[in-house]
Formats: C-alpha cells, structure tokens, sequence
C-alpha cells in the first residue's frame, strides 16, 4: 500500500504523514525541504532562483519515488512529484518567475520521468484556506518562510483545486482540514483515519 499526502504550503502533510506512519506502523517518506540548497535564495528572489528550485525538488521526489517502488513495502510520501509540475512549477511560470524556455525544459524531464513514476494507490489532498495556512506557517517557525507571500498561497491554491479536479491516477480523498487539529487533537485523527480506512477498505473491494 502506498499512500501520497498532497497539498499547499502549511497544510499539515509532514505532520500528517509522521502520525498516520505512528499509527500503522508504516515508513514514511518524508519532503526533502530543509537539505534544498536553493529554498532560502528562492523566497529571497524567485526571479533568480525558481529554476534552480524546481529542479532540485523534481530530482529529489523522482529519486524518492523509485526508492518507494523499489522497497515494496507499506509506505506513506508527504508530497508528491506531481504537485511540483502541475502546481509549483506551474505557478511560477504563470507569475514570470520561470521564463517560458525554463518551464518548458521543466516540463521536458518531468515528460521523461513520468513513465518510470507509480501513483499511489490513494492520494490524500489536504483542502486549507489561506487563514490557516498562514496560521500553521507561523506556527512552525521556519524563518524563510517568513517571506512567502499571502498572494502566492493564493496562487497555489487555485492551482491545487485546478489539478485536483483533473486528477485521474488513483483513488482520490480530499479532506477540508480548516477546523481540524489532527495535530493536538485525537479526536480529529480519528475522524481522518476513519476516512482513510473506509478508502483503503474500497480499494480491496
């Protein structure tokens, strides 16, 4: 079984993925964010160093995909390649932070790797306003993030929703997670692993 946790920046995947793999016993792949050499420069100037961003993040989730497919064993990934082309790569392109020829070089290796790329049998989308987006950035503390723009999320936002209602891969849940804290609350994660199990209860059916 293999499960990908999707969604926006603040959303709550990491910290999803690390109870859901507590509670079932699964390993998790985790985002690589903190080793990005590129992450602090990009938020600083997109212009400059979007490219650079996008590329390693492409790189780093193609490698973690073939080391899920590669193990065999019951996995949970906090985030997925395909958000970095349909919706990070996609937004900076269309907000003339990646010239065109870039996106289209993107988009190339990103065509060149999606034959050898397995999609998960269910893909969880967190669905988060922007309030609690912002609320849970602030709340982790991460200092570069301090200068990602509300207008951004906003941005990213629309774009999720665009993709997700194209997406066809596998089995699909969304989950609104404006008035949960999974994070603190039992209760709130019990409600998602009832949601959970009812899709992974359909996909043996």
């Amino acid at each position: 079984m293999y499960i990908a946790i999707s969604g926006n920046i603040g959303s709550g995947k990491t910290t999803l993925a690390e109870k859901l793999g507590k509670y079932y016993n699964w390993e998790v792949e985790y985002e690589v964010v903190e080793t990005n050499p590129y992450l602090p420069d990009f938020y600083a100037d997109m212009n400059m160093w979007s490219f650079h961003t996008q590329i390693f993040f492409l790189n780093t989730r193609f490698k973690q995909n073939q080391i899920i497919q590669q193990k065999g064993k019951n996995i949970i990934q906090d985030r997925t390649i395909y958000e970095d082309a349909f919706v990070f790569a996609k937004n900076l392109n269309q907000n003339g932070f990646l010239a065109d020829r870039e996106y289209e070089t993107y988009l190339g290796l990103y065509e060149s790797m999606s034959a050898f790329i397995k999609p998960p049998d269910l893909l969880i989308y967190l669905k988060a306003d922007i309030p609690k987006l912002v609320e849970r950035i602030h709340n982790r503390g991460r200092a570069y993030e301090n200068l990602i723009r509300i207008d951004y999320l906003r941005d990213l936002n629309a774009l999720y929703e665009e993709w997700i209602s194209q997406y066809r891969d596998s089995k699909l849940l969304t989950i609104n997670v404006n008035e949960l804290s999974f994070d603190r609350k039992a209760e709130d994660l019990s409600y998602i692993v009832n949601l959970i199990e009812s899709e992974i209860h359909g996909l043996f059916s």
